[in-house]
């Protein structure tokens, strides 16, 4: 989908200025070196700046057993499905760990460099999230993929960075498509290199974890945890649609360091939904039911605190009467932020209706208004 805006340049703090030089030099050698060189230039002086701090980091972390704790939370669903809205809310309670705006920029550094550089870097932070008006603090819950994409190369970022080959990203980055064994191992070794860090960041805390991408990984994710549960939020698929055709056009503008205008968005999105939806069915429904809950977006937006106690009775999460005030406070604090606004034409209504008629039957929805 072309882009509805002027092209403009991808902001100079780019999250590629989290990666190492491992990582970098085998996505220029896949990719070429974009368009924008005073951006790469940035990014390598900010690598191998960091380099010394990621290796004693590395260092440190491997001598470190991985802290006992319970097993993870994923929140999952496809983008823009309510996972943000979702995961900001439990993150009230203060019996969860999540990935903090700093883990996600210096995955590699977070627990030293990020520690002493703190009030510097939380500085730098947006106001808010460019594709919702969702306010961005120091403190707020944000998904780890694009951690996870400075440490390796499997990731549908990779596609919004360099976007020439945005298919084959996307495609290796949701469902390991034409992926080697090697490549796959390594995603598995940066996630768990990941949550042990957030772990320990986080000792007494159980991590919840909030990735569209794991909608595809349920299967995966239990491999890695055995005992970890999952929350899968899913919303009217005529306004997921319409939303994530804004999404892409919104990261496209501010992190692509090549052309994007010839992206296939919209075929891209009416295929890989339906894929995505299916495969976490299918993965969930296989799960004990005390370690899945379903959540419908509507129904949770209209009354959260009702839903929230449901998932905590499902997914049998102790701790109910203590978090209660915390989410009630956080969700008061929210009453006046306004979603984005969407006019849909027949067409894309239409081509909804085709593509995705299963899922329309299954959850019964009908276009909006």
């Amino acid at each position: 989908m072309p882009s509805t805006r002027s092209r403009s340049q991808p902001r100079i703090l780019h999250p590629l200025m989290g990666a190492n030089l491992k990582t970098l030099l085998a996505l220029l050698r896949e990719n070429g070196p974009g368009r924008y060189p005073l951006h790469l230039a940035i990014i390598w002086a900010t690598a191998i700046a960091r380099s010394p701090f990621s290796a004693f980091e590395q260092w440190q972390v491997a001598r470190s057993p991985y802290p006992q704790s319970k097993p993870p939370i994923f929140i999952v669903g496809h983008w823009r499905s309510g996972t943000t809205f979702l995961h900001s809310v439990l993150s009230q309670s203060p019996q969860f760990a999540y990935t903090s705006p700093l883990a996600v920029g210096l995955p590699w550094d977070f627990l030293t460099l990020g520690n002493a550089l703190r009030p510097i870097l939380e500085s730098a932070l947006p106001k808010d999230r460019f594709i919702d008006r969702v306010p961005v603090n120091p403190d707020s819950p944000q998904e780890d993929e694009i951690a996870l994409a400075s440490m390796q190369l499997l990731s549908f970022y990779q596609g919004l960075y360099f976007p020439q080959q945005f298919t084959k990203h996307f495609n290796a980055g949701i469902f390991f498509e034409g992926c080697t064994d090697t490549e796959i191992e390594a995603w598995q070794q940066a996630m768990v290199l990941f949550c042990k860090k957030l772990q320990l960041q986080n000792p007494d805390q159980q991590l919840l974890i909030k990735n569209p991408v794991y909608t595809a990984r349920v299967r995966r994710l239990r491999k890695l945890w055995p005992e970890a549960k999952f929350i899968h939020i899913y919303r009217n698929p005529y306004v997921v649609y319409r939303s994530t055709l804004n999404f892409y056009d919104k990261l496209f503008q501010e992190l692509s360091l090549q052309a994007f205008d010839q992206v296939p968005v919209n075929e891209i999105v009416l295929e890989s939904y339906p894929k995505m939806i299916e495969t976490v069915l299918e993965d969930t429904a296989a799960l004990p039911k005390e370690d899945v809950a379903e959540v419908r977006f509507e129904t949770f937006e209209a009354n959260p605190i009702e839903q929230i106690k449901s998932i905590y009775s499902q997914l049998e999460l102790s701790g109910w009467e203590t978090d209660l005030p915390y989410f009630q406070r956080y969700l008061e604090s929210q009453k006046h932020y306004k979603k984005n606004d969407y006019a849909f034409p027949s067409e894309m209504i239409e081509q909804v209706r085709d593509r995705w008629q299963p899922l329309l039957q299954r959850w019964q929805y009908e276009p909006p208004s």
